[in-house]
């Protein structure tokens, strides 16, 4: 098994910018911390990422968990890798929100040459855990 290269990290400024235009930047995601294998980012719940009724919508976890990952993903690519996708993802909502800012915490699990493996917490706005998250990465290559 190959070592995951250790690319530089961006700044938080250049992370930020990065979603600006994409769907990151569109729902607000804000990254507060980048290491190789953490990742923490926060979102600030507004009425267009709630549901109808009147809750956070499952998706909005769902994209700062996914997005929080792929970011920490990219850190870790091995040597020759042009990019990733995601081909799992399993998320446990165990409560909600309707305001304030939620926070996300994404660590690495397994960086390998084919395949990384993320875990994600996203907690509410006290602090209290709102949902898990867990994706599989598949790491491209050129061909």
């Amino acid at each position: 098994m190959s070592e995951p290269s250790t690319r530089p990290i961006p700044t938080l400024d250049e992370l930020n910018r990065q979603g600006e235009g994409k769907l990151p930047g569109l729902i607000g995601i804000r990254f507060t911390h980048a290491q190789h294998g953490l990742i923490r980012s926060e979102l600030t719940l507004r009425p267009e990422l709630l549901a109808p009724n009147g809750f956070l919508h499952a998706a909005s976890v769902v994209a700062l968990a996914d997005t929080s990952c792929g970011y920490g993903t990219r850190l870790l690519l091995p040597e020759g890798a042009n990019g990733f996708t995601t081909i799992e993802l399993k998320s446990n909502h165990l409560g909600t929100a309707r305001e304030g800012t939620i926070t996300c915490e994404a660590r690495s699990v397994h960086a390998g040459r084919t395949t990384q493996v993320w875990d994600a917490e996203v907690r509410g706005p006290q602090g209290k855990l709102m949902a898990l998250f867990r994706c599989t990465q598949a790491v491209l290559y050129a061909k």
